[in-house]
């Protein structure tokens, strides 16, 4: 298994200005092999005979040209800018698959990171520090929590802090034995989920809490004149500001979902559009602020660490509109009704509530195979029982 370690470092002085010359390279790879990239791709077009653009053709034409017009390029470690590159790739792939958007030029001092190292180059750690190619030892915040091979070290920045995440492969997480078997989950603005058995897990709205303080720092950072260094220290602290708003409400996903893996085999969630959401303008920074999109995300990679199962109903599923006592769909229900109320059976119950207990149900049944017996359960296990096959009597054999 492949898990990756994200450490805050605490570099020399030497050490940042190195991180950020390795930041310029991979950024500048990157962005020229995008420009090469479109114009080789349109000529490709034009002219069939001409071959279409890939990474590893793109690499090699700037192997071939740095020396004389990019040396300033040999300053950091070669994983920099042949990385950067490898990415672009990996995005081209992602666009042509309909995974992702077409990539778009970096900006400078926005998402700074570069690869320091691969797990062909020379790189260890030892307890508290980790010793990267051409700059040496750094030193880290914490330790490497897993044992096993190292296999690349990414360094990026965040605010004014420098981070090192560390891709191990290692055996050391290994699948648990959850006490429960199914649970539902509604997302929602006011709280951040609503499980099926009645408990709710508020959200920090760290973005609420701390908006008062985000717009002063922002007004002060408009009234500073551009290229000052008062400005430059306005625009550290609203970073700073972001970064916090982001640590927090990452950390309370962690909490949630962590919980929720460890504790249910199989969980029920809603396949939510929240780019769509997000367009009502009423409702679109409490939405944004809970970050739906990462609590399932990190919902289905920790599932499969655990051995759980996360089920995702179908965007068009009616779990809000659904009776979880008799299972009548209602036609219409206004967002403003926080109470469901059945017009068939009159069962009355609270709108998210009633809507976690039908992808409870939902999370059930799909873990339950056609023969009624319980699914092998998650990929990683490594032994596991098959479902029966035939149910019915054998006559013959019964003759």
């Amino acid at each position: 298994m492949f898990i990756a370690h994200r450490i805050a470092l605490d570099p020399t002085n030497a050490q940042r200005t190195y991180f950020v010359r390795a930041s310029g390279v991979a950024r500048f790879a990157y962005n020229w092999a995008l420009a090469e990239w479109k114009k080789q791709y349109e000529a490709a077009k034009a002219d069939s005979g001409l071959p279409k653009p890939s990474w590893v053709s793109l690499s090699r034409q700037l192997n071939a040209i740095k020396r004389e017009q990019f040396p300033w390029m040999f300053d950091v470690t070669a994983r920099a800018a042949e990385d950067a590159i490898i990415d672009l790739g990996m995005g081209f792939r992602s666009f042509f698959e309909k995974r992702g958007g077409y990539p778009r030029f970096k900006k400078k001092g926005a998402r700074d990171s570069f690869c320091a190292a691969s797990a062909g180059s020379r790189f260890r750690v030892d307890g508290k520090k980790i010793k990267l190619p051409v700059v040496g030892w750094v030193r880290m915040r914490e330790a490497v929590r897993f044992t096993g091979k190292l296999k690349r070290a990414t360094v990026s920045r965040e605010a004014d802090r420098w981070f090192v995440s560390v891709l191990v492969e290692t055996d050391d997480i290994k699948p648990v034995e959850q006490p429960c078997a199914a649970v539902g989950v509604d997302l929602g603005v006011a709280t951040l989920a609503t499980l099926s058995t009645g408990e709710a897990i508020v959200g920090p709205k760290a973005h609420k809490t701390l908006l008062k303080r985000l717009r002063r720092a922002d007004r002060a950072l408009s009234r500073k004149r551009k290229g000052s260094a008062n400005r430059r220290k306005a625009r550290a602290k609203l970073a700073r500001l972001h970064s916090r708003i982001a640590n927090i409400r990452r950390d309370a996903t962690h909490k949630a979902t962590t919980m929720l893996t460890k504790t249910y085999r199989s969980i029920g969630i809603e396949d939510l559009n929240v780019r769509g959401m997000a367009r009502n303008r009423h409702l679109a920074r409490s939405i944004k602020d809970a970050g739906f999109f990462e609590f399932r995300r990190q919902l289905t990679y920790k599932a499969r660490f655990y051995g759980a199962t996360v089920v995702v109903a179908n965007r068009w599923f009616p779990s809000s509109k659904t009776c979880s006592c008799c299972g009548s769909v209602k036609a219409e229900l206004a967002l403003s009704k926080r109470i469901f109320q059945c017009d068939e059976c009159g069962y009355e119950i609270d709108r998210d509530l009633n809507a976690a207990r039908n992808l409870e149900r939902l999370a059930a049944s799909s873990a339950v195979s056609a023969c009624g017996e319980e699914r092998s359960g998650a990929v990683r296990k490594p032994r596991v029982k098959r479902a029966s096959v035939k149910q019915e009597q054998d006559n013959k054999a019964a003759a």
